[in-house]
């Protein structure tokens, strides 16, 4: 739930920002590019350390390859795409990566909802619930991607 609230937060807290003059900021989508960016550097910091990097090797899908190594990559691609967002230049094609990132981890997601693992000590979130998330992640993307 800390991914959606880190969205909805930036985003408004971006907006707000734009109505208050920040020519940059305002417009919804350069808002939502924000609120993405800050979405994935909270989730990509779990990458690299602690506990919560522990869980997230464990939900890898068994069979793939050496899932510290997915784990560290995919924690760079989400730090790379947070940073290509908030650059107007490449926003949309960050956006479209990390909308096709999210899609290529998505099935960790089922994996460790099907096989009970926990994320931080808690049980991950359950694969309805999770793919509700994931659908307003994924729009949010396509959203900077193709949007105005």
């Amino acid at each position: 739930m800390a991914p959606l609230i880190a969205l909805i937060v930036g985003t408004a807290l971006a907006r707000l920002t734009g109505l208050a003059g920040v020519s940059a900021l305002d417009d919804w989508i350069s808002a939502l590019r924000v609120g993405l960016a800050v979405m994935f550097t909270l989730t990509a910091v779990a990458h690299f350390a602690g506990q919560r990097r522990a869980d997230l090797i464990a939900m890898v899908p068994p069979g793939l390859p050496r899932p510290d190594l997915l784990v560290t990559v995919t924690g760079v691609l989400e730090l790379v795409g947070a940073v290509g967002l908030l650059v107007p230049a490449t926003a949309r094609v960050a956006a479209a990566g990390l909308g096709l990132l999210m899609l290529a981890m998505f099935p960790a997601n089922v994996s460790a909802a099907r096989r009970e693992l926990t994320l931080a000590g808690r049980p991950v979130t359950p694969l309805g619930q999770r793919t509700a998330l994931q659908i307003v992640f994924v729009a949010a993307a396509t959203v900077i991607s193709f949007g105005a």
